[in-house]
């Protein structure tokens, strides 16, 4: 028998008659903030062989750093579209800063359920 062998990409150690998976964890330095956290509480009660996977490849804070990255980035490119679609301007925030709120409020809602719903949610 070998001492090491791979399978479906995962590294495998004999150790007596049995194969062990080989687990080493990278340590991630990135950040996992809120679509980080929500990409994984997503896995594991719906994906859970997917989450299984990420595990034992090491992989986990891997993906949910790049998860979180993503989610930031086009919500914010999708803040900046709607903001200049809609004309919110800086003159609507010094004439009216309640209504400018509002519909900022509405435009950030928007992009994060965009987001939510492409990106954290499949």
């Amino acid at each position: 028998m070998e001492s090491r062998i791979t399978e479906n990409g995962i590294n495998y150690v004999l150790v007596g008659d049995y194969y062990i998976p080989e687990i080493g964890m990278k340590e991630e330095r990135r950040p996992i903030g809120k679509y980080g956290m929500l990409r994984k509480q997503y896995l594991k009660e719906h994906k859970p062989e997917r989450l299984s996977v990420l595990v034992i490849k090491g992989e986990l804070d891997q993906h949910l750093a790049d998860v979180e990255e993503r989610a930031k980035r086009i919500v914010n490119e999708l803040m900046n579209q709607m903001i200049k679609t809609e004309g919110i301007t800086e003159e609507l925030k010094r004439q009216d800063q309640m209504e400018w709120v509002r519909r900022v409020n509405g435009i950030i809602n928007r992009a994060e359920e965009i987001v939510l719903n492409q990106l954290i949610y499949v």
